[in-house]
């Protein structure tokens, strides 16, 4: 079960274990975890999952499909490591992976 590190905008870190399959997104929502709204439930639907990955993980995540980069769009402040946490799913590989979440969601 890998284990992720949320990091609040205001610098307060969760560190989780995510069961392996479900999204980075799931993981925050299950454990309560501030600053993911997650308002489509995973879908890929809205912006509210918005997080910035660590720049050391970024290249091992799966490339961006077309509509997560047009969710993107819609997010606050994206910049080149945004991504939406529903579209990461977790597995062993990403074991100690960081996120931090926007000051704000879309």
């Amino acid at each position: 079960m890998p284990k992720i590190t949320y990091i609040e905008h205001n610098g307060k870190s969760h560190t989780i274990d995510v069961p392996s399959e479900l999204s980075v997104m799931e993981g925050a929502v299950r454990s309560n975890i501030p600053g993911i709204d997650a308002d489509c439930g995973g879908a890929c639907a809205c912006a509210t999952c918005h997080v910035y990955v660590d720049e050391k993980w970024f290249d091992k995540l799966p490339k961006k499909v077309e509509a997560e980069q047009d969710m993107l769009d819609m997010a606050f402040e994206p910049n080149k490591f945004s991504r939406l946490s529903c579209q990461i799913i977790a597995t062993d590989d990403l074991d100690g992976l960081v996120v931090k979440m926007p000051s704000k969601q879309a």
